[in-house]
């Protein structure tokens, strides 16, 4: 490899990572912001206003056109998990860059 071609590679490498670091940062902002919205909403998920909601969806109390995607069993249960899931990737990937 070329001096010149050495630099261009580096040059390239650089780019990619400064894209690839300002991308995680502003996902980690958007992230961490909804972090709070993720605890609130494991407090709703199978409490006592929880099951009401969902019986009284079960029992076709609630309007027909009100979107209710979070009474579905799978629907926050997934969403929890899934933040969860991504937390510990997080914890992964740091120590896995700390080892080197």
């Amino acid at each position: 490899m070329t001096q010149p071609e050495r630099i261009a590679h580096y040059e390239a490498l650089l780019d990619q990572i400064n894209a690839a670091v300002a991308d995680l940062d502003r996902a980690l902002e958007a992230f961490a912001a909804v972090q709070p919205l993720v605890r609130e909403l494991d407090g709703y998920y199978g409490s006592d206003d929880w099951r009401r909601d969902y019986a009284d969806d079960e029992a076709g109390r609630l309007p027909a056109d009100l979107k209710r995607g979070v009474l579905s069993e799978d629907g926050a249960y997934d969403a929890l998990t899934d933040n969860r899931e991504l937390l510990a990737r997080m914890l992964e990937t740091v120590a896995q860059a700390m080892r080197g």
